[in-house]
C-alpha cells in the first residue's frame, strides 16, 4: 500500500529498512486531534499502570528511582511510542519513535513477540540498560533481560541503538523501519536518551510492553 512512496535499503547485518525522507512535525506526544482521543486515554492509561509497577520494581531492586522508558508497542510504529517517564513527577518527560522487530510482524494490525533466537521480534518485559558502547550503528547500550519473555536479549544481541531510518518526528499513518528486534530509535532522540543514562548512577529499568 505505501510502498510507491518508501524505497527498502539493507544495513550492515541485514536490517530491512523502509525511509521517508520528509515527515511532518507534531507539538508534543500527547497532541492528539479529537477523533484520537479514546486511543490518546488509553495510551496514558496503559503508562499509568506500567509506572506504577515501575515504581515498585526500582525501589525493590535499585534502580534509578527517578525516571524509567516505557516503551507502548500497542501504539503503531509512526507514532511516538517510546517514553521517557517522570516516576516522581508522574508525567512523560521526551517522546519519540522505535522500531519493532520484523519477526512481530504478522500480516495483521496486531504484533506477535518472541525470546526466541533468530526470531528477529520484538520481546517484552522488563530491561535493564547496561553500559554504552560503539558498534556498526555507533553508540549503542546493551540490554539485559530481566523477565522470562527476554531472558535471552543479551545472547540475541538485542540492544538500544539510533539508525536514520528512524525519523525524529512522527509520520502516522505511515509505518516507520524495522529492526530485527533490537528497540531502534533516531540518532538524536538516543542522544537525548544518552543524557538520562550517563548521567545516572544507577541502572536505568525500560520496559517493553503491549
Amino acid at each position: 500500500m505505501v510502498s510507491s512512496v518508501m524505497l527498502a535499503v539493507t544495513s550492515t547485518f541485514g536490517y530491512f529498512f523502509w525511509y521517508k525522507p520528509k515527515f511532518r512535525s507534531t507539538a508534543s506526544a500527547f497532541a492528539y486531534r479529537s477523533d484520537e482521543y479514546d486511543g490518546s486515554h488509553k495510551t496514558i492509561q496503559r503508562l499509568k499502570q506500567k509506572s506504577l509497577l515501575a515504581k515498585d520494581f526500582v525501589k525493590e531492586h535499585g534502580y534509578n528511582k527517578a525516571y524509567c522508558f516505557l516503551l507502548d508497542m500497542r501504539l503503531p510504529s509512526g507514532k511516538n511510542r517510546f517514553f521517557v517517564y517522570n516516576l516522581v513527577k508522574d508525567s512523560v518527560e521526551i517522546a519519540g519513535l522505535v522500531t519493532h522487530g520484523s519477526g512481530s510482524e504478522n500480516g495483521t494490525d496486531e504484533l506477535t513477540f518472541s525470546n526466541v533466537k533468530n526470531s528477529n521480534s520484538t520481546s517484552t518485559g522488563k530491561y535493564k540498560v547496561g553500559t554504552s558502547y560503539t558498534g556498526s550503528f555507533g553508540l549503542a547500550y546493551k540490554l539485559y533481560g530481566l523477565d522470562a519473555t527476554n531472558s535471552n536479549a543479551f545472547d540475541r544481541f538485542v540492544v538500544l541503538h539510533a539508525h536514520a531510518c528512524v525519523p525524529n518526528e512522527e509520520i502516522s499513518p505511515l509505518p516507520i523501519c524495522v529492526s530485527l528486534g533490537c528497540p531502534t530509535v533516531s540518532p538524536p532522540f538516543l542522544n537525548r536518551l544518552k543524557t538520562y543514562l550517563d548521567e545516572s548512577h544507577r541502572p536505568v529499568l525500560m520496559w517493553i510492553y503491549y
